[in-house]
């Protein structure tokens, strides 16, 4: 695993978003898939929150993050650490 990959932000897109990018480029894959254990204050159970993929060769994670900032040009980078 790369020490870091890049984080992009959705509003409840993520899961569509890496099926989309899986379907359209080559060396692109999706990982694993984290769903809400149970409801909390902003979704319910089984949402998806995250899910980490595969961008040509480059790790990246979706995060459905919610509506507070619009998904745009812009990407963060997840660095990856030992704690």
């Amino acid at each position: 695993m790369s020490k870091a990959s890049i984080c992009l932000w959705f509003d409840g897109q993520a899961e569509d978003a890496a099926n989309f990018y899986t379907a359209t480029f080559p060396d692109t894959r999706v990982g694993a898939v984290l769903r809400a254990p149970g409801d909390y204050r902003d979704g319910k159970e089984g949402q998806v929150l995250t899910v980490e993929f595969t961008l040509l060769g480059t790790s990246a994670l979706g995060l459905n993050g919610g509506p507070h900032f619009k998904f745009n040009e812009a990407i963060s980078i997840h660095v990856h650490t030992d704690d």
